[in-house]
């Protein structure tokens, strides 16, 4: 009997990873494995529509292509091991599976604060069972929030609880500005602007000490001497890779897994990573490694990834252009939203606005060595058509300069 390629991992990428496995043409089994015990659904609304109540779980949930509706399930367990000189791996359950292909799809989970204090009280938005806990906790009449980090999930959850009628909402980030990291500092002034006006606190260039209360949260220390009251806490400080399971095998898990221009994993062509996981140099740009947690990768990856797994395995690997996807995504808050095409990041030092006016809707434009690199626009639709209208010329653009290799 073939063995089947496994998929560690049984979210989005997993899922994608899977379809595409069939569209390349393999039609041997598959096996996904993962730690949930629902199927895999979309979790970006979990911050936003699921936590305001307008989302159910049936709603997020992905309907499987037809193709796959022969793979093999293990839910509510996870990939604790694995031995890739001998193809295998090791569930939770105990069971051990062989393979001839290995997909690495196991994502992210939170980071947490180690901070002293009590943990009743104190959420991360990551699952479904995350997103409903933290839902019963923001409904209680006159409930102070304090979130811990000025990102995305941060940000968006401020938002919602603004308005389902919490009585206070502070935001906490040692950065001075919310989402300077992926917008610069130009529009995340802007950002902080509307969020402020609609009733948002923050503290900004401070840090959270210690969490006060006797067995549940009813405060949050900060580095710079003040005291938050707060009935619920959420952090929201960044992610982990789930990659543990494969010490021990030469891999790069620095920050994620290392892949080659093909998401190939240490050099072995059977083994490859998707998703935000995966650790991988975009040609479009300048090659260096970097993982993006963004929602359109999980897609991106697994195609190309699947096409060059399914080649390898039937013997016919040919010449694939490097993998080279558009970044894209897109943040709903308040009654704005943030839509991004390309790597704004790697243009943050020079960011113009190319449209609008930053006190309406805006649309500003990352360059990097005078190539625009990155759009993000911030506003309504009119300000996320003017966005999408630069899709095809970041498309268009040639690779950029490759960095000198290092002795």
């Amino acid at each position: 009997m073939t063995a089947p390629i496994v998929v560690a991992g049984a979210s989005m990428a997993g899922l994608r990873a899977a379809e595409q496995l069939r569209a390349a043409g393999w039609d041997g089994p598959i096996t996904l494995v993962g730690d949930e015990p629902h199927m895999p659904y979309n979790r970006p609304p979990l911050s936003k529509e699921v936590l305001a109540g307008r989302a159910s779980f049936e709603s997020l949930a992905f309907r499987p292509r037809a193709s796959v509706g022969d793979v093999r399930w293990h839910l509510g367990t996870t990939v604790v091991r694995a031995d890739l000189d001998r193809r295998t791996v090791e569930l939770g359950n105990g069971e051990t599976l062989a393979y001839r292909g290995l997909v690495v799809a196991t994502g992210m989970r939170p980071r947490r604060l180690r901070c002293p204090g009590p943990a009743t009280g104190r959420h991360t938005v990551r699952t479904l069972t995350d997103a409903r806990g933290l839902r019963e906790a923001l409904t209680r009449p006159g409930v102070r929030l304090v979130v811990v980090g000025a990102g995305f999930i941060g940000c968006e959850v401020a938002a919602t609880a603004v308005a389902l009628g919490a009585a206070e909402v502070t935001v906490v980030d040692p950065q001075p500005l919310p989402m300077v990291g992926p917008l610069g500092e130009l529009l995340a002034r802007a950002l902080l602007d509307r969020h402020e006006r609609r009733g948002v606190r923050f503290a900004l260039g401070t840090g959270v000490t210690g969490f006060l209360g006797e067995g549940a949260v009813t405060g949050v220390a900060l580095a710079d001497g003040r005291v938050l009251d707060a009935d619920v806490v959420v952090e929201s400080v960044g992610s982990v890779a789930n990659t543990e399971w494969l010490d021990g095998n030469g891999l790069d898990l620095s920050d994620g897994v290392l892949t080659d221009e093909h998401l190939r994993a240490g050099g072995r062509p059977e083994v490859i990573a998707v998703g935000d996981v995966a650790r991988f140099p975009n040609a479009r740009y300048d090659g260096v490694p970097r993982r993006v947690e963004h929602w359109s990768i999980p897609t991106d990856t697994a195609k190309h990834a699947a096409t060059v797994l399914a080649a390898h395995l039937a013997g016919t690997d040919h010449g694939l252009a490097p993998f080279a996807p558009l970044p894209t995504f897109w943040s709903d808050q308040h009654d704005f939203r943030l839509q991004s095409f390309g790597a704004p990041a790697l243009g943050r030092d020079d960011a113009r606005v190319l449209d609008g006016d930053l006190d309406g809707d805006v649309l500003v434009g990352y360059h990097r060595a005078g190539r625009l690199v990155g759009v993000v626009s911030l506003g309504g639709r009119s300000a996320a058509a003017a966005a999408a209208r630069h899709r095809a010329e970041l498309l268009r653009q040639p690779a950029l300069p490759q960095p000198a290799p290092t002795a």
